[in-house]
């Protein structure tokens, strides 16, 4: 049955002697975020990326017999580089390759017709194994030119900073057992036209996976930027305001009850900001209200085309001399994506950023299906979500935020009850939200709500 509670103002100082059902405050945050952070080792990110750049060129066209070079070596070594941690964790990860025919048809980037295969390593979920959070890097690389799949193209930072990123990653993660499934993943022909990822997740529609969230990783080892800033604490991440499927019902609806910027990818981004203010304050993430770079693309992308929550992480000062450039020196400038140019304890701190995300994600209860808001003409705002029997939810977090704010900056902790009033919180004045929180402390993405409650007809 539903039960409703009201809170005043002068009563959000004081929750913590109100009389709420069940839980007085929110779980305190979960110590195991600490563990998975000294856990990730920059000397291993280190070795990965200089195998992955040893393969001279990973162009998604280059050679797939040799074991030496092209990306046949490289994909062949990632899946086996998976596997060892698998074997490590008592066969923990499901490793298998995914791939798609590609043709020259089918894009100007396509120099002759060839496979695009995925590597995809599964740490299944105790609880929920159908639910997902994904991380991925890219396999591949290019020269200047990205029909020339034969030039030596080493792409130390984009994207084997990405991809050994997401090996250490999966390294430290099969230490520990999930509610929900986590994917490790290696995309190819990311330089072709996002075929990699396109592929995966039409694979991943079909399978019927229900993803949570996918994290792009595509160059997280360069401090040195293009404009003469050198950072190692700040990065960005990438998300775009609404799903891009969404209905013209949908869109319509924001007219007259906002959430221009409250799409499923975006709560994602608040998510991943907040894991590393509570976890890792020495670092600065930005939210960078945009699906990618200006004009420019990433592998999240063809995720977000079908609907799912999927952001791009990745270092905030790029250097164009070292992306997208054969290797050669012209008039004192060094070109070329070479070893020399990555950081491996900045992209240290940016797989923690992925690690504690990913657990964090991985660790939370289901968050609300939906969630109903009312409160027009009134001096309050009312949301209600449906009820849950799952055991290992506390309580909820009500969010608000002025409408001009990029962060989920208010809350109160609630249980045992779906429904909630803040009394003297005028609803056209913010945005709202609702996020399930764990008994470990750990939360889901927050739910914006998108469906009116007609007040007095509950």
């Amino acid at each position: 049955m539903t039960k409703l509670l009201t809170v005043s103002l002068f009563g959000f100082m004081l929750l913590g002697a109100m009389s709420l059902p069940a839980q007085q405050a929110a779980p305190q945050v979960d110590t195991r975020m600490y563990e998975i952070i000294n856990g990730v080792s920059a000397e291993r990110i280190e070795a990965g990326i200089r195998t992955l750049a040893g393969f001279g060129t990973r162009n998604t066209f280059s050679d797939t017999v040799s074991n030496t070079r092209g990306i046949g070596a490289a994909r062949r070594w990632v899946k086996a580089e998976f596997e060892k941690i698998s074997a490590d964790c008592g066969g923990c990860l499901e490793v298998f390759y995914q791939k798609d025919l590609v043709t020259k048809e089918m894009g100007g980037r396509v120099p002759h017709d060839a496979y695009v295969v995925n590597v995809v390593a599964v740490l299944r979920g105790t609880d929920n194994p159908n639910n997902y959070v994904m991380m991925s890097g890219d396999i591949d690389s290019r020269a200047s030119n990205t029909m020339d799949f034969t030039t030596d193209a080493p792409g130390a930072n984009d994207n084997a900073s990405g991809m050994a990123g997401t090996i250490e990653a999966a390294r430290v993660l099969s230490k520990y057992k999930f509610k929900n499934s986590i994917a490790f993943v290696g995309l190819s022909g990311e330089e072709q036209g996002l075929f990699g990822g396109a592929g995966l997740a039409k694979y991943a529609k079909e399978n019927k996976w229900n993803i949570l969230g996918v994290l792009n990783n595509d160059m997280i080892g360069n401090i040195e930027g293009v404009d003469g800033v050198i950072d190692n604490r700040t990065f960005r991440i990438f998300s775009e305001p609404t799903p891009a499927n969404e209905s013209d019902r949908a869109r319509a609806s924001r007219r007259f009850t906002g959430g221009e910027v409250d799409g499923n990818s975006r709560q994602l981004a608040r998510y991943i900001h907040n894991q590393v203010l509570t976890y890792m304050p020495e670092m600065n993430p930005m939210m960078i209200y945009r699906l990618d770079r200006f004009g420019r693309g990433g592998h999240h992308r063809p995720f977000n085309d079908l609907g799912y929550p999927g952001v791009r992480i990745m270092e905030a000062h790029e250097n164009y001399v070292r992306q997208h450039q054969d290797i050669r020196e012209e008039n004192g400038i060094k070109y070329g994506d070479v070893i020399e140019g990555v950081n491996f304890e900045y992209a240290k701190k940016l797989t923690a950023v992925n690690a504690i995300s990913l657990a964090g994600l991985a660790w939370a209860p289901p968050a609300p299906e939906y969630v109903r808001i009312g409160g027009a003409v009134q001096p309050s705002t009312t949301l209600q979500w449906p009820e849950s029997n799952d055991p290992d939810i506390a309580g909820y977090k009500l969010y608000w935020r002025l409408t001009t704010s990029p962060t989920w900056d208010n809350f109160i902790y609630v249980s045992g009850t779906n429904e909630y009033t803040l009394e003297g919180i005028v609803i056209d004045n913010y945005y709202f939200g609702v996020a399930a929180v764990g008994k470990d402390g750990n939360e889901s993405t927050v739910v914006f709500p998108y469906q009116q409650l007609r007040m007095g007809r509950r």
